[in-house]
C-alpha cells in the first residue's frame, strides 16, 4: 500500500467540535464527578482493599474519557491554531477540566497524606496501579491543602495555560518572507526552516534573519510572556511547594532524581568541544574560516536531495520491520487508521509531535513534512514514539506514558535504525557523506544544544527572580551561545531572540534536558545492540514495554544503566566522538 502526506482524521474521538457526542462526554464526566464524589466518606486507613480497587478502576475509567475529550481539544487546535472552533473548544475544556480536578482532587489528597503504616495494604493489591500511587506518595511534601490546590488549579486556566494558549495563537500565525530565485515567498515557519538548511550560504543567513526578524518585533512581548511562565513556575513551585530550585520541580515529575541531572548537564557542558571540533571541520569542508551560527546545519555537499513521502513511508516501516517486524505493524496501524497528519498548511502548529489519547487508541502523530532527509528521520522518530505507546498499551492509562527522558528512547533509536538504513542504501557518497555529517548535527541538535537550553532555562528562572529585564535575559542567552560555541562559531547579533522562539520553555519548563537524556541513552543502547545483536533485542523492548510502570532509573538499573554515573553519560559522548574522529580521517 502506498501512503500519501494526509490531514489526520480525528473521528476516533468525536465526530466534530459540535457533535452530540462530545457534548455527551462532557455531561458522562459530570455525572461521572458527581459519582466519584460519593465515594469520599468511603477513604479510610481501614477501608477494604477490594473496595480501594473498585474506586480505583473507577477513576481510571474516568480518566480515559477525560483523556480522549482534552485531546481531542488539543489535537483541533494543533491542527490549525488559527481555528476559532478549536480555540474556543480548548478554553471550554480547559476550564471544564480544572473545575473537574478539583472536584475529584480529594482522592489524591487523600492517598498523599495516608499515615506509612496505612499505605503497604493497599500496594500489595494495587497490581499495575502500583508505581502510580507510590509516584503520587513522592509529591506529599510539596502537596498543599485541598482548597489551595483547587485555587490553583483555577487560577492556572485564566493565568498560565491561557498565556501559553496566546503564545501559541500568536508566533503560529507569524508569515515569514523570503526571496528564492528573485520570487518573494511567504511561508510558515517550518517551510522557512528548509532554507535555513540550504546549500547556499547566503539563503540560510536570510532565513535566519528573517525569521529572528518576525520573532525580534514582537521580542518584548514574547519576554514578558516568558517571565510570566517564571515567576508563575516559582511562586507555585518554590514559595507554595517548597521545592529546592526549580528544576527540582520537573525532575520529580520525571522521577529522575536532581543528581543524575546535575550529571548529566555537567558532562555535557565538559564535551562541548567534540562538537566544536566538529564544527571546526565543518568549516574547512564548506570552504569557510569559521562557522557562522547560520552554517550549523549546512549540507556539506550539493546534495538537497529529496524523498518522496510513499517512499519515505515505506522506508521508516522498513527499517523497523528489519528489526522487529512488530515494531513495523504497529507503525503501520497509525497510516492505516489515519492518524498521521502530514501535510504543510499555515495555522497548523509548527514541529512535529506523537500524542498519546488513552491505551486502547492508537496514537496520532503530527509532522511538518518538506520531503527533506530529516524531515523522513522525523517520521521515523515520531512513530518511535506511537509504537513505545503501542508496546505499553496492556498498562492503565496512569501508567502507560514513560516519563519523559525515557520518552526519547525509542524515537531517537528509531531515528538510528533508519538512518543506518539510509547509509547502506545510499551509492553517492555526496549524499553519503552529507547523511554522516548530518548524524552529527542532529546529535548536536539533540544533545549540547538542548543541555545548553536547560542551563539557559536554570540561569534564567534565577535571573527573572532577581528582576532582570526580557534585555537582560536576551544578553544571557547571547553569553550561553557563546560558551556553547567558544571560538569555533561565530554567532549574530539577531540570535539573542532565538530564546523567545522555543515553545518548550514556555510550554513544559525544564523540558529539554529530557532529549539529551533520551539521546545519550540511547547512543549507548544502539551501541549494545551493535555488540549483541538479538540478544539486545528481548531487553530493549522490556524497556520499551515497560512504559511508565516502574521508577526510570529502576527500569535502567534493570539494564544495567547508572544514570548517576558520569562514565555512563560519557559513553554517549565517547560514540560521538569515535564519529568526529571518522570525519576527521575523511
Amino acid at each position: 500500500m502506498t501512503f500519501s502526506q494526509s490531514r489526520w482524521s480525528l473521528k476516533d474521538l468525536f465526530p466534530g467540535p459540535e457533535s452530540p457526542e462530545l457534548e455527551a462526554a462532557f455531561a458522562e464526566l459530570e455525572a461521572r464527578a458527581a459519582a466519584f464524589e460519593a465515594f469520599r466518606p468511603e477513604l479510610k486507613p481501614e477501608m477494604d482493599t477490594a473496595r480501594f480497587m473498585e474506586i480505583l478502576d473507577f477513576y481510571e475509567h474516568s480518566a480515559r474519557l477525560a483523556n480522549r475529550l482534552y485531546g481531542y481539544a488539543s489535537l483541533l487546535f494543533a491542527e490549525d491554531t488559527q481555528s476559532q472552533p478549536a480555540q474556543t473548544l480548548l478554553g471550554r475544556v480547559q476550564q471544564f477540566f480544572a473545575e473537574l480536578q478539583n472536584r475529584t482532587l480529594f482522592f489524591s489528597l487523600w492517598w498523599k497524606g495516608l499515615d506509612e503504616a496505612s499505605v503497604p495494604r493497599f500496594l500489595e493489591v494495587a497490581g499495575d496501579y502500583r508505581y502510580y500511587l507510590e509516584e503520587m506518595r513522592h509529591f506529599k511534601p510539596h502537596t498543599l491543602s485541598e482548597s489551595e490546590e483547587q485555587i490553583i488549579n483555577l487560577k492556572n486556566v485564566t493565568g498560565v495555560e491561557a498565556l501559553i494558549t496566546l503564545y501559541d495563537a500568536i508566533t503560529n500565525r507569524y508569515v515569514f518572507k523570503l526571496e528564492v530565485d528573485g520570487t518573494v515567498k511567504e511561508l510558515t515557519r517550518g517551510e522557512l526552516m528548509v532554507y535555513a538548511r540550504s546549500s547556499d550560504p547566503d539563503l540560510r543567513a536570510r532565513a535566519y534573519q528573517e525569521l529572528y526578524r518576525v520573532y525580534a518585533q514582537d521580542g518584548a512581548i514574547l519576554g514578558q510572556m516568558y517571565q510570566t511562565v517564571v515567576r508563575d513556575w516559582r511562586n507555585e513551585n518554590l514559595s507554595l511547594r517548597k521545592f529546592a530550585s526549580p528544576i527540582s520541580a520537573r525532575n520529580l515529575g520525571n522521577d529522575i532524581p536532581d543528581q543524575a541531572v546535575d550529571v548529566l548537564l555537567e558532562v555535557c557542558q565538559n564535551n562541548a568541544d567534540i562538537f566544536r571540533r566538529f564544527f571546526r571541520l565543518k568549516a574547512r569542508h564548506l570552504g569557510m574560516e569559521r562557522l557562522r551560527r547560520y552554517d550549523v546545519y549546512a549540507p556539506v555537499s550539493q546534495a538537497d536531495k529529496q524523498y518522496d513521502f510513499g517512499k519515505a513511508a515505506d522506508m521508516v516501516l522498513d527499517s523497523f520491520g528489519t528489526f522487529e517486524p512488530r515494531l513495523a505493524d504497529l507503525a503501520r496501524r497509525v497510516f492505516e487508521q489515519n492518524h498521521l497528519d502530514s501535510e504543510i498548511r499555515k495555522g497548523k502548529q509548527s514541529g512535529a509531535f506523537c500524542a498519546t489519547i488513552t491505551p486502547d487508541l492508537t496514537p496520532w502523530v503530527k509532522i511538518n513534512y518538506n520531503g527533506r532527509a530529516e524531515d523522513v528521520a522525523t517520521l521515523a522518530h515520531e512513530l518511535g514514539h506511537a509504537i513505545h505507546a503501542m508496546l505499553a498499551d496492556h498498562h492503565t492509562v496512569f501508567t502507560q506514558h514513560a516519563c519523559l527522558p525515557l520518552a526519547e528512547t525509542a524515537s531517537t533509536f528509531g531515528e538510528m535504525m533508519l538512518i543506518d538504513r539510509l547509509l547502506a542504501e545510499e551509492e553517492n557518497p555526496a549524499v553519503r557523506k552529507d547523511m554522516l555529517f548530518r548524524q552529527v548535527d542532529d546529535a548536536y541538535a539533540t544533545i549540547l544544544r538542548q543541555a545548553y537550553f536547560a542551563l539557559f532555562e536554570r540561569q534564567a528562572h534565577e535571573m527573572v527572580f532577581s528582576h532582570a529585564s526580557v534585555d537582560d535575559l536576551a544578553s544571557a542567552y547571547m553569553q550561553n551561545l557563546q560558551q556553547q560555541f567558544g571560538d569555533a562559531v561565530e554567532v549574530s547579533e539577531e540570535f539573542k531572540w532565538e530564546w523567545v522562539s522555543i515553545p518548550h520553555i514556555y510550554h513544559t519548563p525544564f523540558y529539554v534536558y529530557a532529549y539529551a537524556f533520551g539521546q545519550l541513552l540511547v547512543l549507548s543502547l544502539y551501541r549494545q545492540f551493535k555488540l549483541e545483536g538479538e540478544t539486545f533485542k528481548p531487553r530493549y523492548l522490556r524497556i520499551l514495554s515497560a512504559g511508565g510502570s516502574e521508577a526510570p532509573e529502576k527500569i535502567l538499573n534493570e539494564a544495567g544503566i547508572d544514570i548517576r554515573s558520569a562514565a555512563f553519560w560519557q559513553g554517549g559522548f565517547d560514540v560521538l566522538d569515535d564519529l568526529v574522529r571518522q570525519l576527521e580521517s575523511l
